[in-house]
Order: structure tokens, then sequence, then C-alpha cells
């Protein structure tokens, strides 16, 4: 039997469609109201059929259906199939990760923690998912700051609170935990914070303010001045959570929201649920086919995917335009003014800056593309000719004078080069001079490179200092007649500014950018390799001090004592048996007795 004699047998009824390829595979799963109708446009004359839909037709060799109830079962059913077989014609989702979800557990005393593994079993409740992890460890953190609620994954009942099992943790000694391990909190209160929060968690937070101001009301009526603080406290600390968090101008509105951003095959989608006037949860998910779709059918695909991880969608749904289905109970609008616009356009401002990301981070995606792409960000941002490719950066370090070193870290290809590092020791400058030691340093880094390596210079020399510094460096490549070969700029750390020879007005670049951060990083190496450096130079200069002041101590008596003692700690505990084993019984004496002085 061919296909076409195969969907000729079709019915006229809602469900879902499958084509198969000469492999036995699911090619293709589709959704409709009248499944005969819907199949046979597909096998129409092939000019009346896009280019990527005449491929899929051709390599359909049998087609199967399956009959559901309503449109609502048959979008259903499509979704779980295409999670199912994985179609390559289909919509599927791009999105993999793993959302956290915020969980109450059903043990006798609950628990309230973050968790990206659901499990239904013991009567935990789950809310979410959260799109921003961050912004679901802040939801727990706010709970556990405004409910005496425990953090612990003991094992608590009533059994092993009359056993004495347990002993209360610190979160009891601070306040934070009531301590139901000991039985100095009720099960009852216990579970009435513990409802309070599924509540929160449910966008009923209003609910929950009234319910607390009308509590505090009584309590003070009653002269319960005490309880009625407590309640003022906890009214005050949730009205500042939901000041933090979105709320409309559209005062209790309970409603879903989805909308979508397309490009090229491609689809980016945000659905935000709405409760009591709040944003409770928002998603992104993105989606991609390998056939021309209509954005209906998109949007189906979209509602559908929310329905399997949210479950039942509010009555009323807000979106762009209607979907290719129509659920029961659920009234799809498409607003033109007034807050729900509002609400709209809010879900379409996330959905486009989902796709940027999207293509940014897919754009970066190759680290030589990411690299190549930043030090091209770092060329606009300095206004440098060249890229810079190859990149040095010198720092300074001294303590009150004392061992003056520099360092100069090199990255090329915006990577370290650490076999090009180069270390200093100041030798023409005496005493703390930051000014004239890097004078030098800057000198000599690049007189010598003139002399071996001249094609090798850097396009872009980075001082870690400001105005000084940097006028001290650009001074030493006037006179080795650099200036308008290289860039030359002061990154000064306060503010984070780039400091150019010439320009009164410091450059202060994006502090989000990439360009900024590569600045920041070569800076930080160079400071961290020069202060390594100036430690190994300080411990050096306490052991020779220590030991070369000794008369009678020579070069090879203090390296022996070393490599046996490892430090001239355990050279001055040392008994004297040991030492004048070592270095004889006279020496032994002396070192023994200056050590210890």
């Amino acid at each position: 039997m061919t296909v076409k004699e195969q969907i000729a047998l079709f019915p006229h009824s809602p469900g879902v469609y499958r084509y198969y390829d000469a492999e036995g595979r699911v090619i293709y799963v589709g959704k409709a109201k009248d499944l005969h109708k819907r199949v046979a446009q597909y096998f129409v004359p092939p000019e009346r059929l896009t280019a990527k839909t005449r491929i899929l037709v051709g390599k359909i060799v049998r087609a199967e259906y399956s009959v559901v109830d309503s449109e609502a079962d048959a979008l259903l059913l499509e979704n779980n199939l295409i999670k199912q077989y994985k179609p390559r014609y289909n919509i599927l989702l791009k999105d993999s990760k793993t959302y956290p979800w915020i969980c109450v557990t059903g043990d006798e005393f609950p628990r309230v923690f973050i968790t990206r593994r659901i499990e239904r079993e013991g009567g935990n409740r789950y809310f979410g998912p959260y799109s921003s992890a961050l912004h679901a460890r802040n939801l727990v953190e706010f709970f556990r700051e405004t409910y005496p609620i425990r953090s612990c994954t003991l094992k608590i009942n009533s059994e092993a609170i009359l056993r004495h099992r347990f002993r209360p943790c610190l979160d009891f000694h601070i306040g934070r935990c009531k301590a139901p391990c000991v039985g100095k909190i009720s099960k009852e209160e216990y579970r009435s914070n513990i409802e309070e929060i599924v509540h929160i968690l449910s966008g009923r937070g209003g609910e929950v303010i009234k319910h607390y101001k009308a509590r505090m009301t009584e309590a003070a009526e009653a002269l319960d001045f005490e309880t009625a603080q407590e309640l003022k406290e906890k009214m005050l600390s949730l009205q500042r959570h939901y000041s933090k968090s979105v709320i409309t101008s559209a005062a209790d509105t309970d409603a879903d929201v989805f909308s979508l951003d397309f490009d090229a095959g491609e689809a980016f989608g945000n659905f935000l649920r709405v409760r009591g006037g709040a944003i409770i949860q928002s998603l992104n998910l993105g989606f991609k086919s390998q056939i021309e779709e209509e954005r209906e059918t998109v949007l189906s695909t979209f509602i559908a995917e929310i329905q399997s991880k949210f479950g039942e969608l509010s009555k009323e749904v807000i979106v762009p335009f209607l979907p290719d289905v129509e659920i029961e109970g659920v009234s799809f609008r498409v607003p033109v003014r007034g807050d729900k616009l509002s609400l709209l356009q809010l879900s379409a401002k996330n959905a486009k800056e989902f796709h940027f990301h999207s293509i940014k981070q897919r754009e970066h995606t190759d680290p030589d593309a990411f690299r190549l792409a930043v030090m091209e960000d770092l060329r606009k941002a300095l206004g440098m000719k060249e890229l810079p490719v190859h990149m040095e950066c010198f720092d300074n370090s001294n303590i009150q004078g004392t061992n003056p070193v520099a360092s100069c870290v090199v990255f090329r290809n915006g990577e370290p080069c650490k076999k090009d590092y180069r270390r200093f020791k100041i030798k023409t400058v005496i005493g703390a001079n930051d000014f004239a030691s890097m004078k030098e340093v800057v000198n000599r880094r690049y007189s010598r490179m003139l002399a071996e390596a001249p094609d090798d210079l850097p396009q872009l020399v980075v001082i870690d200092g400001g105005k000084g510094q940097l006028g001290a460096a650009f001074q030493a490549l006037a006179e080795l007649g650099l200036t308008e070969k290289l860039t030359v700029i002061g990154l000064a750390k306060r503010l984070e500014e780039v400091i150019r020879v010439g320009d009164p007005y410091p450059l202060f670049i994006d502090r989000n950018s990439q360009a900024l951060r590569l600045l920041q990083q070569i800076r930080d190496e160079a400071h961290r390799f020069g202060i390594t450096f100036h430690r190994d130079l300080r411990s050096k200069a306490a052991i020779q001090s220590a030991l070369s002041e000794i008369s009678g101590v020579g070069p090879k008596t203090e390296q022996r004592l070393l490599m046996h003692y490892g430090s001239v700690a355990r050279i001055a505990e040392a008994p004297l048996e040991e030492l004048s084993a070592l270095v004889g019984a006279s020496l032994a004496v002396k070192i023994h007795d200056y050590l210890n002085e």
C-alpha cells in the first residue's frame, strides 16, 4: 500500500500522525484537528510545497495515526511523541539544561531547598522551574530569614524527638531555627510556617500579607504587643521582598504570558506566570525546525512544552497571536492596550534578550573566534589601528623601598604566554621611586628587544598604574623611538579607568565587556607574577642576612645547613650535637647562640 493509499484511510478526527522513512525511523510527528485534511496537505503537487517540505515528503514511506478526543489532547500527545522519537524534521527544543526548582518535602517537619531533580514520592511539592538559580537561592534565603525553618537534612519525627536523638545546632542558637529536632516548636506551628511559604511560592503572597495584618491588629487589641511586633516584622519583610520582585500594574491578575522571537528556522520564546499581579515564574526556551513551520504551530509547541513542565495553564493566556489549537477552559487573548499589553511587551523584551544572548553565545563557542572577537572589541575601544595580538604589561613591586622589582607578562592571541614572562631587579634607582623604576624597566625591556627581536614588538603595552607610571613608560619608549610603533596605556585599579598619554580625561570601558576583562586579566597576572618574585627575594634576603652575618659561615656552609634543615628556624631549634656533626663544635656554638639571641 502506497503512502497516498494509507492517508486516504485517515479519519476526519482530531489526533496525531507519524511519518516513517525507509529505515523505519519516525521523521515527523504532527497534530491535527482533522487528520484526513491535514495530512492530505503534504501530498499535493511539489511546486506548492517549500523546498524543505519537499525533502521531507520525498522520504516518507509509511504513515500512521492515533485518534484522541480533542485538540488539547492531540497537542500534549504530539509533545510527548516528539520527546520520545526526536524526529529530524520536527520543531525540537534546543534548551536541554535542567532548571532549578524549590522543593517543600512531605516530612513531618518539612524542609525547603533547591533541587534540579524532581521526585514526587513522599508527598514532596515542587515550585518552579526558575530560569535564574540566583533568584531561587535568594527566595530560599528569604524564607530562612523570615521563618524559623530548619536547613538540616536530619530525619526528624515525633519518635526521634521523644528519644532525644538530636541536639540543637548553631541555627537554633543564632535564632534562625526553633529546633524542631528537640521539640522546641510544635508540629502545628512549624507547619503553619511551611504553609505560608507554600502560599508565597504559589503566588498568593498578597493573601499572606493581609492575613498578617489582620492577626497583627487582633494581637494589638488584645494587648499582646510582642506577638503584634513579630507579625509586623514578618509583614514588612514580605512587603520588602515583593517590592524587589517584578510587580505588574495589573493588580490581582492571574495569567500566563507567551511571546516568541523568530529567526530563520529558529524561535526564541519567553514564558511568564503572573499571580496576584506578581510575576512568580519566568522561563526561556529555544526551538529549531528543519522544515518551515507556521508561527502558530511553533506557539502551540511552546504552550505544550510549558504544560508538560508546569501542568495546567491559567484560565487566561496572553499571546502575541492565536495558536493553531484550542484548549478547553483556556481563553487565549491578544491584547491591544492596557496592562495586559504591558505584560506581553515585557515578555517580548525577554524573548528578544534571550535571542540576542543565544546568538552571541553561539558565536563564542569557538575559543579562537571568541578571543579574536575580544581583541577586536579592545582595538575599537582603544582606537588602535592594529589588533592587539601581542600585549605586554608591566608592574612594579616593593615594600618601603626594599627589594624593588618589576614584572613583565606577555599575552599572545588573548592568552598568557608564560615562556615570555620576564622579571627585573631594579638596578639604577635607589629607594621607592615607582616612576623611575618603571622607566628603567621599560627601557631595558625594549632596548633589548630592538637588538634581538625587532619584529616581535607588541601592539599594546599596558602599565599597571596612573599618569605618573604611564608618563615614565612613555618617556622611555620615546627615547627608543617606539611611540609611533606601539600603543601604551595605563590601567588604574581604583576605578578601572584607562589612561592615555596626552588625554586629560580617562577612558571608561564598559564594565561588563570582555575587552575590559582581558585588560584586567593581564594587569592582575603582572601583579601576581611581580609579587611572587618580590616574595622570593625577601625570603632569600632574610635567610642570607641571618646566616651570612655569622662569622665563619660561608656560602657552602650556608647551603649545607639549609639543605639539611630546610629553614633557618629549624637550624635555630637544632641540638648542638647535630650542628657540631655538620659544621664543627666551635662554629655550631656560634650559629646556635646567634640564631637564638
